[in-house]
């Protein structure tokens, strides 16, 4: 399934405050907690594509979320193969649970009028909520699946301190 297109969101997490320069946005202080990012894949290669890049931290960023994979440990990503992007609507969805808050104005949201497409939690989204959360407000929404990543897949590489 994820060899077709979808939207989906990448569930990170950041254990310590790191300084990080996001392209154009400038420099942000990332805090503890867990981070989620909500995209899209509809180009060749569909999810699969694009959640093997997000895997790998980028020596060259080209969106938003490259530069912050530089890091965030990622840990898990939910993703629909519906055929409509629901991107805006995940985002909507996302900043209504619980918790939620906005750490960066406009991240992955150049292209649209949304405040964010990266939001940040104290403690773990639970994808039980937002689960049934998106499928109140959008009944005809297909299924929400989840993919597990293993640790080694998800480790940011060894680095100097600070």
């Amino acid at each position: 399934m994820l060899t077709q297109p979808g939207t989906y969101a990448l569930v990170m997490i950041c254990d310590d405050e790191r300084q990080v320069e996001v392209g154009k946005l400038g420099q942000f202080f990332v805090r503890p907690g867990f981070y989620v990012y909500i995209g899209s894949a509809f180009g060749p290669g569909g999810l699969k594509a694009r959640i093997t890049h997000h895997k790998r931290i980028s020596l060259r960023p080209h969106w938003h979320i490259d530069y912050l994979r530089s890091v965030l440990l990622l840990k898990e990503v939910w993703y629909t193969n519906d055929a409509e992007p629901y991107e805006h609507r995940w985002a909507e969805t996302i900043r209504g649970l619980k918790g939620a808050t906005i750490p960066i104005t406009g991240f992955g949201a150049s292209d649209c009028s949304c405040s964010s497409h990266l939001f940040a939690f104290k403690d773990q989204p639970p994808m039980r909520s937002f689960r049934r959360r998106l499928h109140t407000q959008f009944p005809a929404h297909g299924s929400i699946l989840l993919h597990k990543l293993t640790e080694g897949s998800w480790r940011l590489p060894d680095r100097a301190a600070p």
